[in-house]
């Protein structure tokens, strides 16, 4: 069955425009987690724009303390810095993403047939964690048997594209396909199924009908916005309900 992640990166944004301690990531992680959450998600970027370096223990302790059935991700790219806080914390799944430090977001996945010898060295650091591994990746099913060289457990499919088409129903149907023939191709291996980027409540379901062994879909900025109208939890409700989990 699917699973969400909650993603704090936009909670963390909108508390640093004004460098007061509000909105907690803490109690907006707690309310999700309350709601049904499977667990939460953060990126600490190096400029710390959004989740800082001092919020990552704090909740990894949310969990372990409250809701030790949950899971931790942490998602970045994996310079000396990165790495030596993950080992740090020992999350339960870390997520790497090939971003440069300067990128608004993550907009690409992994090119693993040129970078699968760095990676299944990287890989293999990160699990002496005790973590799951996941590495982002683009919707190509060429990409996914040099991704299994790696020695990942998992692939994130970058679903940017995707929720980009959300007014153009034949660009939409196209990336759908193009995300399902890649989970297709990364099953065949071996590989487990996340993904993330620009999900929605609307785009969610044909994700999970065309991908039903999806484990995890780790959302933020759609989420959060809904959040704004909704609140955490009936957010938190509607994406469940959404990829069809009853609650």
């Amino acid at each position: 069955m699917t699973e969400l992640s909650v993603n704090l990166n936009a909670v963390a944004f909108l508390r640093n425009r004004r460098g007061l301690p509000w909105p907690s990531v803490v109690d907006l992680g707690r309310i999700a987690l309350n709601a049904g959450a499977a667990g939460l998600t953060v990126h600490p970027r190096p400029d710390e724009r959004h989740i800082t370096r001092a919020d990552v223990p704090d909740l990894m302790n949310l969990i372990t303390s409250e809701f030790p059935d949950r899971e931790f991700n942490i998602e970045g790219y994996p310079n000396e810095a990165f790495m030596a806080l993950v080992e740090k914390i020992r999350p339960h799944q870390i997520t790497l993403v090939p971003d440069d430090p300067s990128q608004a977001t993550s907009d690409h996945g992994w090119d693993f047939r040129t970078h699968a010898l760095k990676l299944h060295a990287i890989v293999a650091r990160m699990k002496r964690t005790g973590a799951r591994l996941s590495l982002f990746a683009d919707p190509d099913p060429a990409q996914m048997e040099a991704a299994v060289g790696t020695g990942t457990d998992r692939v994130e499919l970058y679903t940017g594209p995707y929720g980009d088409a959300v007014n153009d129903p034949v660009a939409e149907a196209a990336e759908l396909e193009r995300l399902g023939q890649t989970a297709d191709a990364a099953r065949k291996l071996g590989l487990g199924l996340n993904a993330g980027h620009d999900l929605t409540v609307d785009n969610l379901p044909a994700l999970v009908a065309r991908i039903p062994d999806l484990a995890e879909v780790s959302i933020g900025h759609g989420l959060t916005a809904d959040a704004l109208e909704y609140g955490m939890a009936e957010t938190v409700r509607r994406f469940r309900r959404a990829y069809g989990q009853v609650v």
